[in-house]
């Protein structure tokens, strides 16, 4: 049983039955309370770090009726400080939250806050286990309804972190429509402008040749053009109010 003590990293000076070993393997596993015959030991752990799986456990022993044993010596100033690290990694997130600019920034945020949020549910979770063995603890119970309020503080920074992440996506969805109908009406006056200079362009090509036209063909020639300039008067005009219909009905459907 002391080859397991010591693979588990206890303190030296906490003297555990047996049989409350009993209860553990080669690792300290998930925060809880084990009570053995006559004692209670408490694994918590430390603040979780993103991106990083494994958790430091943090060892607090009691027999029934006497003093908490911590891993610096008696009483419960490590748990303590346990939840100021705690609070500290909260309020940090929340600075972060504050000034995110990217997408990476939010994510490096739900990292975190992910971890913290489980984390503090499960540390209340192992003292309100303590509690039940030992209902008169006042200092359990104060630190109790401390990790409750951090519990809630860690959920809160997830959830705000998650709607950022929406809204910013929301946003940039926004953004990409309006750079889209900004991109279609240009491309609207690109295809009038080459709509009206075409026919003048050909026509000055068609003017510019030194072509002699056949005898027969000569006197239906500014027919043949002025029929040509009509049809593609007839065609700019039928592009332009299509190309102006699918505008408003695209802006009617933004506006559903």
């Amino acid at each position: 049983m002391s080859s397991l003590a010591n693979t588990l990293n206890l303190p030296a000076h906490f003297k555990l039955e047996p049989e409350l070993l009993e209860h553990f393997s080669s690792r300290p596993g998930h925060q809880r309370c084990v009570e053995g015959r006559d004692e209670l030991l408490m694994v918590l752990h430390e603040v979780p770090k993103s991106g990083i799986p494994e958790r430091d456990a943090v060892f607090f022993w009691k027999r029934m009726g006497g003093r908490w044993h911590q891993p610096g010596g008696t009483g419960l100033s490590e748990l303590t400080d346990l939840l100021d690290r705690y609070a500290k990694a909260i309020d940090k997130n929340e600075e972060k939250l504050d000034s995110v600019v990217t997408a990476a920034d939010i994510f490096g945020i739900l990292r975190h806050s992910g971890p913290l949020a489980r984390s503090t549910r499960n540390l209340a979770l192992a003292l309100e286990q303590a509690l039940v063995a030992a209902h008169d603890d006042r200092e359990i119970r104060s630190c109790r309804d401390r990790a409750r309020e951090l519990e809630r503080a860690a959920e809160l920074l997830h959830g705000d972190a998650r709607i950022a992440l929406e809204f910013w996506r929301a946003e940039r969805a926004e953004e990409y429509t309006r750079s889209s109908a900004r991109l279609g009406r240009i491309a609207f006056r690109m295809n009038l402008l080459a709509g009206f200079f075409l026919p003048m362009m050909a026509l000055s090509s068609l003017f510019g040749m030194n072509v002699k036209i056949p005898d027969g063909a000569q006197p239906y020639f500014w027919g043949v053009v002025a029929a040509g300039l009509v049809i593609g008067g007839v065609l700019l005009l039928v592009l332009a109010h299509n190309t102006g219909r699918n505008a408003d009905f695209g802006a009617e459907e933004r506006d559903e």
